[in-house]
């Protein structure tokens, strides 16, 4: 918060809620995260939600527990039988489930299935509808909720969110004291991109394209 501050010429505050302004200025902190975590696939975001089937013939839905929405599925595995989980469609999982005659067994398939109402978690199918208890781990993008007390961490890098949040507050305040609004955001993307690249460097598979 007084990163951005000062960078703006304002006074800095011992709370997010001191004032009117660190108020504004914590709502377009979190804009500014939303936008960097959405930029990339951050290692920081990454980790692994463990599900369970049920033992006795359980149901083909789970729920992400605290997944949320806002989250990327990058692999499954199906642990207890030691194998990688392929995504699929919903038509594929209709067919299945109403058209086709469905079968139980080792879940090998997942797909999307909405979110649950209660939780806000992403829910997801799988494939053939479990038979008994296997554990299922999905690796996966889990983006930050936003910060809102004055102890909350920034897990992802906080030099292109300060600056981004500078760049928002200049261009809402319609003045910053020599430094343009473009200039703010030139700045930010700067910082952005090189932030990028370092982190990207630490899973170069995901930076190579093969044709198929």
């Amino acid at each position: 918060m007084n990163n951005v501050l000062r960078r703006l010429r304002e006074e800095e505050v011992n709370s997010v809620n001191d004032s009117t302004y660190s108020k504004m200025a914590g709502d377009f902190i979190n804009d500014a995260k939303t936008i960097v975590e959405q930029a990339a696939d951050w290692s920081a975001l990454r980790e692994t939600i463990i599900k369970t089937t049920e033992a006795q013939a359980g149901s083909e839905e789970l729920t992400l527990t605290g997944s949320g929405d806002d989250v990327k599925v990058l692999s499954v595995i199906n642990d207890t039988q030691n194998c990688f989980m392929e995504y699929q469609t919903k038509d594929w999982f209709n067919d299945r489930r109403y058209v086709s005659t469905e079968t139980s067994g080792a879940p090998k398939y997942y797909t999307f299935n909405g979110i649950a109402s209660a939780s806000g978690d992403t829910k997801v199918l799988v494939s053939p509808k479990p038979d008994g208890a296997y554990d299922l781990r999905f690796d996966v993008i889990k983006r930050q909720v936003d910060l809102s007390l004055d102890g909350d961490e920034l897990l992802i890098p906080e030099k292109p969110v300060i600056h981004l949040a500078v760049a928002l507050l200049a261009r809402e305040r319609g003045e910053t004291g020599g430094t343009s609004t473009a200039e703010y955001f030139s700045i930010a993307d700067r910082y952005l991109s090189d932030a990028i690249a370092i982190d990207a460097a630490k899973h170069p598979e995901e930076m190579i394209f093969r044709t198929v």
